[in-house]
């Protein structure tokens, strides 16, 4: 059975300031960038009141980690342990493993794996992580961003983490090139389905291309100036994943303007019947 789930990025306005990884070149570094937003609730708070509002599991985008000690991490764990609520995937929404400077691909690597320890010390099921910003259509990149993906993969496996890509950023921007991609992961690594990140015409055809393989769906919808979805568009969108059986975490997805939790109870009438 598919269930409902929310990402920290459809409460980016309650959850404080966001703490972008970008990479300095000149320094060859990475470096942080703090943007300022409201501090409405903690993520320390927030498994709590998911599951009080119906949820059954969350996922965290790296970026919304206030701190990634030990001690906050366990307690991070047992928020959701108390709420009863899952940790499904943390988002990590950095990193380049086809990057061409040797450097940077080597820091992102090492940057991840640190990532990994991360999802692992807060209880997090899977860890998503970037295929790469190389073009679909470069098989050489393709398969060096498997062989950084498998490698991860096994590295995640031993803590109890499973890796996930998804069809996100340049490399993975095809339905096409994320099946090579797959072929040479196998079951290995798992995959994300994000209604945003596939264009007309062919999208609806390339979500069953993924789907299959998907242990999630980021179900986003195209909204008005107003924050109303495009409920038609978003049907179609349903409806491929009602015809591929996915059974996998349905995870919403609003980043519209207004009250952020209103925002997606306007999309969870139109997901729940799809559950």
């Amino acid at each position: 059975m598919s269930y409902l789930s929310v990402s920290t990025w459809s409460l980016h306005r309650l959850l404080g300031p966001l703490r972008w990884t970008v990479w300095d070149a000149e320094k060859g570094t990475h470096q942080i960038k703090e943007q300022e937003q409201p501090h409405v609730l903690s993520l320390l708070e927030l498994p709590a009141e998911a599951a009080q509002r119906g949820y059954q599991a969350l996922e965290v985008c790296h970026f919304h980690f206030p701190s990634t000690e030990p001690d906050y991490l366990a307690a991070l764990r047992q928020a959701f342990i108390t709420a009863g609520i899952s940790f499904d995937t943390l988002l990590l929404d950095y990193g380049d493993l086809t990057a061409q400077d040797e450097t940077r691909r080597e820091a992102d690597f090492n940057l991840i794996r640190n990532w990994i320890d991360i999802a692992a010390g807060a209880g997090a099921k899977q860890i998503r992580v970037i295929a790469g910003e190389a073009m679909p259509t470069d098989e050489e990149a393709i398969r060096q961003s498997a062989a950084s993906l498998l490698e991860l993969a096994e590295y995640a496996a031993g803590q109890g983490v499973r890796v996930v890509t998804e069809n996100f950023r340049s490399l993975t921007s095809t339905g096409a090139s994320c099946t090579r991609l797959l072929d040479h992961t196998g079951d290995q690594v798992g995959m994300i389905t994000d209604f945003g990140n596939f264009n007309p015409p062919t999208k609806y055809d390339e979500f069953g291309m993924i789907l299959p393989y998907s242990v999630s769906v980021h179900a986003k919808a195209h909204y008005d100036e107003q924050g109303m979805p495009d409920e038609t568009e978003f049907h179609s969108c349903l409806e491929t994943v009602r015809a591929a059986g996915c059974n996998c975490a349905i995870v919403l997805i609003y980043d519209g303007p207004g009250d952020m939790w209103e925002g997606l109870e306007r999309i969870r009438r139109i997901v729940e019947p799809y559950l």
